[in-house]
């Protein structure tokens, strides 16, 4: 099944580029995902995913097929297996950055094919539980990407030579004319970790029914008003009979 979702991460497209193609930055930000494995553009993990009671993992590889930072466009390729071999999840996803008021909005197309329990979603629930996770990633992933805070007033102040008395200034002698500065280094984005599954760092499952809660409850109840509605008929039809 094909898959269109979209999302926004207020941060420059620059650094936001750089940590999607960079599975040990990334991954952290995906619910339920952990690495176990990264070689140049191959990488293996896992994702534990909860349906209710029922708790999954799946085990699998993933490869990147295409990076091209002059369209901001990357290709990656995945698949995965449940360990108690009750399913299979294998995907296409195709991610496009593009700079937006300042912050970077991405475009996601996925090439999805799902066996087992997730698959009784079906297309509509899957596609909508799709994006409240993508909404989540794209949170965890501003999160990673923020500024660090300003040094501290000690720091800055250790920065500053003290003065050596009133007239300190006036006897020190002109300073020669220093060298020219060497050009910085272009300096990476500043990341930090976002956790996974609280202070242990253990990876949460991701509960799909949390996601999928409110729109399984709207479909259900039709459902339910009619089975109410069908008992008070059955109720009604008896106590006529007794009658």
């Amino acid at each position: 099944m094909r898959l269109d979702h979209e999302f926004t991460v207020p941060a420059p497209i620059g650094e936001v580029w750089q940590a999607v193609i960079d599975p040990e930055r990334v991954a952290p930000c995906m619910p339920g995902a952990s690495l176990t494995k990264v070689e140049g553009d191959t990488f293996a993990g896992t994702v534990k995913v909860k349906l209710g009671p029922i708790s999954l993992l799946y085990k699998g590889t993933g490869e990147f097929l295409e990076k091209d930072e002059a369209a901001r466009k990357v290709v990656i390729k995945a698949s995965g297996k449940d360990s108690r071999g009750g399913g299979t999840a294998a995907a296409t996803v195709t991610l496009t950055l593009t700079e937006r008021d300042g912050g970077t909005h991405g475009a996601v197309a996925t090439d999805l094919a799902i066996t087992g329990r997730p698959a009784q979603f079906g297309r509509g629930l899957i596609s909508e539980v799709g994006g409240k996770i993508l909404d989540t990633f794209a949170g965890n992933l501003a999160a990673s990407l923020e500024t660090p805070a300003e040094a501290a007033p000690e720091e800055k102040a250790a920065e500053v030579p003290a003065a050596k008395g009133k007239h300190a200034a006036a006897d020190e002698p002109v300073a020669a004319e220093k060298p020219a500065a060497e050009p910085v280094a272009e300096e990476k984005p500043h990341l930090r970790s976002v956790p996974a599954g609280g202070s242990t760092g253990e990876t949460e499952a991701i509960d799909l029914l949390d996601y999928a809660g409110q729109s399984v409850a709207k479909r259900l109840a039709p459902v339910a008003a009619g089975a109410v509605v069908l008992l008070i008929v059955l109720a009604i039809v008896r106590k006529l009979r007794r009658r």
